[in-house]
C-alpha cells in the first residue's frame, strides 16, 4: 500500500537483495498473517518515534519451497530451452530422472525426452521463465520433411513462447509457405503487433546476407515464396492460443520463370539487372547449350528464343528495354512507330525505344492524335504511368527535347537529323500507348520545332527548353509554333530563366506572326501581352562560357477569351418546386457555361435557390433549357385539382425553353386523373400523328411510357395508378403557356391505366397499348372504356398484336358491353384472336400482360363507328309513302264534294299532356264504317298519318291495349280536355344502369350518368324538337326521360368559333 500506516508501524518485505522492486509495505490490522519467502528475503520494521512495539514482532521457520511440477515430452527434431533473466526473482528449474533431481537456476535445455518430470522451485514460473522451441525441417528439391510446422498448442501455453523452424534447402530451390489460420500483414517495425503475435521470416542469401520480413496477424498475406535457407519464427504471448499447424511448406526446383521470345526484325531486346539480388540469373536457350548471365542479356535474332530466369520473380530483379531502329529516306520511313512489342515481358518494367534517323539537313516528324501531349519536367512520371521522352543527338552530345504525357496541347514535334523516342511503362501497368505517326519533315536548322494547339477558354500551359534545368546547347535554336483560338488573347510569361555569359553573339527571343514583321526581344524585355492570332517563338542561344551557368528558360502561355459572356441571375424562390436544367447539346466544343463562377458542362439550378449563370460563346441553338416541377399529394381527400401551366421564367435566360416536366407523386392507394382543358386528348400513333404546336409525353416515374398526347382527340380522360411525369414540348412556350392538362387525384383503380374514349364519327380511331411499339409492363393491366353513340355500332379490328411466350400467367384480350356481365370476346396468348368484332353499344376493352419469358405483349386496335340500319322500316316506309299518296289524291276528290257535310262529332281528337295519352270521352261510334262518315277527312296533315305503318310489330307492341280499339279515320283539332279520369301510362322497364363500376371495368358514375325519369312536358313552340324522338318516319319516342330540346332556329346553324390549339 502507498498510504502511511495509521499507527506509525510499517512492515517492509523484500524477496531478493538484488531486486529492489520486490519490496512490499504492510500495516497492522489486515488479513495477512504469514509470508512464504524465498532464500535471502528481508523483513524490515519501521516505527515512528514514541510508538510502542511488542517484544515479539514475528516468528520465522524454514521448510521446503512449494513449486510447480509438470511432465513434458520433446521429440528429437525439437530443442527446448527454458530460461529466465538472472535479475528476475529466483526460481530453479529441475528435471527429475530417477531419484536425483538435476536443477539449474536460470536455464535448462531439453531434447529427445519422453514423459520427463519438470519441477520449478517457485509457484508461478511463467512469470520469470520464457520458452524457446526450435525445430528443423529438411527439404530436397521436391519435398520437405516434415512438410508442416507443427507444435503442441498446450505445451507451456501459459509461458511466453518463441517458436522457431530452421529450414534447409539445396541450391536453386524455392520454398513455398502457406500460412494456416489468420492471414498476415507485413510490418516494417518489429515488436509492434498489438495482440503480441509476431511472425518473422528470414532468408539467408548465397553471399551470407540475411533478409528478414516481419508480419502481424490480420492481413491478406497467406502465401510466401523464399529462395535459400529460411528461418520462420513465431513469438507467442503468455496464455496465447495457437493451432497445431502453423504453416505448410513445399519445395520445388528454382527454375523460376521460362518464356519464349521472338524479337521483331531490327529490334534488340536487352534484359538488365536493376537490383543487387545475387541469386537470380537470366539464361538463354536450353541445356546443354544454355548460357546464363547474372547481369544482362541481349536478344538480336528474330527467331523464337527460350529465356529462363533462375528465380520465381525475375520482374523484381530485371528490367527490359525493347529497341527498334527506323531509318528514313528523303521522303518516307521504313516503318511506323508501333507498339507491337507490348505483349513481351508484360510484368517487367519496360522501356520501349525507337532510334530515328533522317538526312542531316532534314527533320523527322512525330504527329500525335487529337488528344495531344503535355510537357512535364524531366525525370517526372505521368499519371497514367506511360511516360514519353524525346532526345536528339548533337555534335556536342545528347540533348533531351522534353518529357511528355498523354493529353495536352502539343500536336507535332519535328527533330533534326537523329533522335530517340522512349516510352517507359512499369510492370504493374497494362500497355496502352499513344498511337502517333512518324514521317519525314522539312529541312530546318532548329534543334526541334514544337507545334502547340492552345485550348479555348482560360488556360495556362508551361514549356521548358531542352535539358532543363540543365543548359540549353550552345549556338542552337529552338522553335515553338502556337495556334491561338479565335476571339482569344494570349500573354507570354517567362517564369524562370538563367542568362549565360556569351562569348559570341547574344541570346535572343524572336516572335513572328503571319504577314507581319519579326519582333526580336531579350530575356529581360517585356514579352507580348493580350495579343491575338497565331505566332511563332524562336529561342536562340549564343556561344557560352561553359564554366558558368548556361541558358535555361521556363515559360508559360496564358490564354483567355476576348468575348463577353451573357450573364443571368435565376431566382427560383418565387416558383415553388421548380428546378432548371441547362445542357450544351451542340457540336461547338467552345461553349462555356458556368454557375456561380464554376464552369460546368451541365447546369442544374435546384428548386427554391438562386444562381448566377454565365454563357460564353454559346449559340442559343446549341444550348437546351428544360425545367421541371414536383407536385406531391399526400392525401387524396385533401388534394385539389391542378392545372399544369408553365411558369414564367427569368427573362434574362438567352435560350428558349425546350420542355417542361411535371413530376406527380401520389400515395400507393391513389390514382392520377389527366383531362385536357379543351375536353379531349389525341394519342399520337403511326397513322394518327399529332400536328399541333404542343404535345405532352406521359410516363411513369421509372420512364415507362404511357403515351404522347395533343389536344382535340377522342380520349376524355387518362387514369394512371402510379407516380407520373408529364413533359410538355412546344415550338414557342412564350406564346403557349397552357394550361396543358387538368390533373386531379382519385381513389385506387384495379388497373394500371384506364383510357376513357369516345371514337370519332368521321374517321377510324386507333388505340395502342402503353409504351407502344414496345411492349406493356409485365403483370400490368390496361382498359379502354369506349362510348358508342346511340343508333351506332362499333367495328373493332386488331390490326397489330404481338404476343410473348409467358413464363407465369397469361395475356388476355377481353371485350364486354357496358352493363352486361357476358364477355363478347376473351382470348389468351395461346388462342387466336378475332381480327374483327362488331359491338352494338358502349363497351370495355381490357388487355392484361403476363410475366414474359421472351417477347413482348402489345396491340393496336382500330375502331370504326357505323350507323345502325333497319331494312324492314325502310321497306315499310316506301310502301307507306305510296299508299299515302293515293289517300291524298282520293281525299282531295272527296273533300271537294262533301265539304258541307263535316262530322259534328269532334271527340276523336287526341290530347297529349303531362305524359298521359287518353280519349276525351266515353262515347263510341255507333254506326258501322259503311253507314257513317268517319272515313271522311275534313283536312289531312301528312305528318300525322301513321295507320299504314302500324304493321311494325316493334311499335305496335309498345302501344297499350285500349289504343287498339275503334278506328278513327279523321283528325280534328282538339280544343281542350274533357271530364273523366286520365288513364295512366305504364312506364317501360328502365334500361340497365350505367353508373356503377363493376368488376369488369364498368365506367364511373361521372362518365355515364343515369337517365332521369320525368313525365313528358308540353312544348308550345314549333322552334323546338324533342331529342327523345327517333329520326324515323314514325317519330316515336326512344325513352321516357326528360325532353331534351334542340333549337331549330337559324342561329344554331351558324358555325362555332374554332378552338385554339394553344389553349390545351
Amino acid at each position: 500500500m502507498s498510504q502511511p500506516c495509521s499507527n506509525g508501524i510499517e512492515y517492509l518485505v523484500t524477496t531478493s537483495e538484488t531486486n529492489g522492486k520486490g519490496q512490499t509495505k504492510y500495516c497492522q490490522g489486515g488479513p495477512v498473517t504469514h509470508f512464504d519467502l524465498p532464500n535471502q528475503s528481508e523483513v524490515s520494521l519501521r516505527v515512528k518515534p514514541k510508538e510502542k512495539v511488542e517484544s515479539a514482532v514475528f516468528h520465522a521457520s524454514a521448510g521446503p519451497l512449494k513449486g510447480r511440477t509438470m511432465v513434458i515430452t520433446v521429440d528429437s527434431s525439437t530443442t527446448l530451452v527454458i530460461s529466465r533473466n538472472p535479475k528476475d526473482p529466483e526460481c530453479d528449474v529441475c528435471t527429475v530422472d530417477g531419484s536425483t533431481p538435476n536443477c539449474s537456476p536460470t536455464e535448462k535445455t531439453l531434447t529427445n525426452v519422453e514423459s520427463l518430470s519438470l519441477e520449478f522451485s517457485c509457484p508461478k514460473p511463467q512469470d520469470v521463465y520464457s520458452i524457446k522451441m526450435k525445430k528443423t525441417i529438411e527439404c530436397t528439391k521436391s519435398s520437405c520433411t516434415p512438410a508442416t510446422g507443427e507444435i503442441d498448442p498446450n505445451l507451456f501455453q501459459d509461458f511466453k513462447r518463441s517458436l522457431t523452424w530452421d529450414i534447409s534447402v539445396p541450391e536453386r530451390t524455392v520454398l513455398t509457405f502457406d500460412i494456416a489460420g489468420d492471414s498476415l500483414k507485413e510490418t516494417s517495425a518489429p515488436d509492434q503487433c498489438q495482440d503480441g503475435y509476431q511472425y518473422s521470416v528470414s532468408t539467408t542469401k548465397s553471399d551470407g546476407t540475411v533478409k528478414t520480413n516481419s508480419y502481424c496477424r490480420g492481413g491478406t498475406v497467406s502465401h510466401l515464396d523464399r529462395l535459400g535457407v529460411t528461418t520462420v519464427t513465431v513469438e507467442v504471448p503468455k496464455g496465447g492460443e495457437l493451432d497445431k499447424t502453423i504453416f505448410t511448406v513445399k519445395a520445388a526446383p528454382r527454375g523460376g520463370r521460362m518464356m519464349s521470345v521472338t524479337p521483331d526484325p531490327n529490334t534488340i531486346i536487352t534484359i538488365s539487372r536493376v537490383t543487387d539480388e545475387p541469386d537470380c540469373s537470366v539464361c538463354v536457350d536450353k541445356a546443354p547449350n544454355q548460357v546464363c548471365d547474372p547481369k544482362h542479356l541481349k536478344l538480336r535474332d528474330p527467331r523464337n528464343t527460350s529465356v529462363e530466369f533462375t528465380c520465381p520473380q525475375p520482374q523484381d530483379v530485371f528490367s527490359v528495354e525493347i529497341n527498334r531502329e527506323i531509318d528514313c529516306t528523303e521522303t518516307s520511313c521504313s516503318g511506323d512507330i508501333v507498339q507491337a512489342e507490348s505483349s513481351l515481358f508484360p510484368d517487367f518494367n519496360r522501356t520501349f525505344t525507337w532510334d530515328l534517323k533522317v538526312l542531316s539537313t532534314r527533320a523527322f516528324q512525330l504527329d500525335f492524335p487529337e488528344a495531344g501531349m503535355q510537357q512535364i519536367p524531366n525525370q517526372e512520371t505521368c499519371p497514367d504511368k506511360h511516360t514519353y521522352s524525346l532526345v536528339t543527338y548533337l555534335r556536342t552530345g545528347l540533348a533531351t527535347i522534353g518529357t511528355f504525357c498523354r493529353g495536352g496541347t502539343v500536336t507535332t514535334i519535328q527533330v533534326r537529323y537523329k533522335g530517340r523516342v522512349s516510352l517507359q511503362v512499369p510492370g504493374d501497368t497494362k500497355m496502352d500507348p499513344v498511337d502517333f505517326k512518324l514521317s519525314v519533315g522539312p529541312e530546318t536548322n532548329m534543334v526541334a520545332i514544337v507545334k502547340v494547339n492552345l485550348p479555348r477558354g482560360v488556360s495556362e500551359t508551361d514549356f521548358i527548353t531542352p535539358n532543363y534545368p540543365s543548359d540549353f546547347p550552345d549556338n542552337q535554336h529552338m522553335q515553338w509554333n502556337f495556334i491561338v483560338p479565335g476571339m482569344h488573347n494570349y500573354t507570354m510569361h517567362f517564369r524562370d530563366h538563367t542568362a549565360p555569359e556569351c562569348l559570341k553573339d547574344k541570346v535572343a527571343v524572336e516572335y513572328q506572326k503571319e504577314d507581319k514583321k519579326m519582333t526580336k526581344l531579350s530575356l529581360t524585355a517585356p514579352q507580348p501581352e493580350h495579343q491575338q492570332g497565331n505566332f511563332n517563338m524562336v529561342l536562340k542561344n549564343c556561344e557560352t562560357n561553359r564554366t558558368l551557368q548556361g541558358l535555361t528558360l521556363k515559360h508559360r502561355v496564358s490564354v483567355m477569351r476576348s468575348g463577353h459572356p451573357v450573364l443571368c441571375t435565376v431566382d427560383l424562390t418565387k416558383h415553388q418546386g421548380v428546378s432548371l436544367q441547362i445542357e450544351a447539346v451542340g457540336s461547338d466544343p467552345y461553349c462555356e457555361m458556368s454557375i456561380n463562377s464554376k464552369v460546368e458542362k451541365k447546369i442544374n439550378v435546384a428548386a427554391g435557390t438562386k444562381a448566377s449563370l454565365s454563357f460564353l460563346d454559346c449559340p442559343n441553338e446549341d444550348v437546351r433549357l428544360t425545367a421541371s416541377e414536383v407536385i406531391g399529394c399526400q392525401n387524396v381527400a385533401s388534394c385539389s385539382a391542378t392545372l399544369l401551366n408553365v411558369p414564367k421564367l427569368d427573362s434574362c435566360l438567352p435560350m428558349p425553353l425546350h420542355s417542361f416536366t411535371w413530376h406527380l407523386n401520389i400515395p400507393m392507394d391513389s390514382t392520377v386523373d389527366l383531362v385536357s382543358p379543351t375536353g379531349s386528348l389525341q394519342q399520337s400513333l403511326p397513322g394518327q400523328e399529332c400536328n399541333s404546336s404542343v404535345s405532352v409525353h406521359v410516363a411513369e416515374s421509372d420512364g415507362f411510357s404511357v403515351g404522347d398526347f395533343c389536344p382535340n382527340g377522342m380520349i376524355q380522360k387518362v387514369q394512371v395508378h402510379a407516380n407520373v411525369s408529364i413533359t410538355a414540348t412546344g415550338r414557342d412556350f412564350s406564346k403557349t403557356k397552357g394550361p396543358f392538362l387538368n390533373v386531379s387525384f382519385s381513389q385506387e383503380i384495379p388497373e394500371t391505366i384506364i383510357y376513357r374514349v369516345t371514337p370519332s364519327m368521321s374517321s377510324p380511331t386507333l388505340l395502342a397499348t402503353p409504351n407502344w411499339p414496345q411492349g406493356m409492363r409485365p403483370s400490368s393491366t390496361v382498359s379502354w372504356i369506349v362510348t358508342v353513340p346511340s343508333q351506332h355500332q362499333a367495328h373493332l379490328q386488331f390490326v397489330n398484336v404481338s404476343q410473348p411466350k409467358c413464363n407465369d400467367r397469361h395475356t388476355s384480350i377481353k371485350v364486354k358491353m357496358l352493363g352486361y356481365e357476358e364477355e363478347i370476346m376473351s382470348r389468351r396468348e395461346d388462342e387466336p384472336a378475332e381480327e374483327k368484332l362488331l359491338v352494338p353499344k358502349s363497351f370495355y376493352l381490357n388487355m392484361s400482360n403476363c410475366i414474359p419469358e421472351e417477347g413482348q405483349f402489345g396491340a393496336v386496335t382500330k375502331i370504326v363507328l357505323q350507323k345502325k340500319t333497319n331494312l324492314l322500316a325502310i321497306i315499310l316506309g316506301i310502301a307507306g309513302a305510296l299508299f299515302l299518296l293515293l289517300i291524298v289524291l282520293a281525299a282531295v276528290c272527296i273533300i271537294s264534294k262533301k265539304k258541307k257535310k263535316e262530322s259534328a262529332n269532334k271527340e276523336s281528337s287526341i290530347y297529349i299532356g303531362k305524359g298521359n295519352i287518353f280519349r276525351p270521352g266515353d262515347r263510341h261510334f255507333t254506326k258501322a264504317r259503311s253507314d257513317n262518315e268517319s272515313h271522311v277527312y275534313a283536312s289531312i296533315d301528312e305528318s300525322m298519318v301513321y295507320g299504314h305503318l302500324l304493321v311494325d310489330s316493334s311499335y305496335a307492341d309498345s302501344v297499350q291495349d285500349h289504343f287498339k280499339g275503334m278506328q278513327v279515320d279523321s283528325y280534328h283539332t282538339f280544343t281542350g280536355p274533357t271530364d273523366g279520369d286520365l288513364p295512366v301510362i305504364k312506364e317501360p322497364d328502365p334500361e340497365p344502369e350505367m353508373d356503377q363500376y363493376r368488376t369488369f371495368l364498368d365506367p364511373s358514375e361521372t362518365f355515364i350518368p343515369s337517365r332521369p325519369r320525368t313525365p313528358i312536358n308540353r312544348q308550345e313552340s314549333l322552334g323546338y324538337e324533342d331529342r327523345r324522338m327517333v329520326d324515323n318516319e314514325l317519330y316515336t319516342f326512344k325513352s321516357t326521360g326528360d325532353i331534351n330540346t334542340i333549337r331549330l332556329s337559324g342561329v344554331d346553324m351558324e358555325p362555332q368559333p374554332p378552338i385554339d390549339e394553344i389553349s390545351l
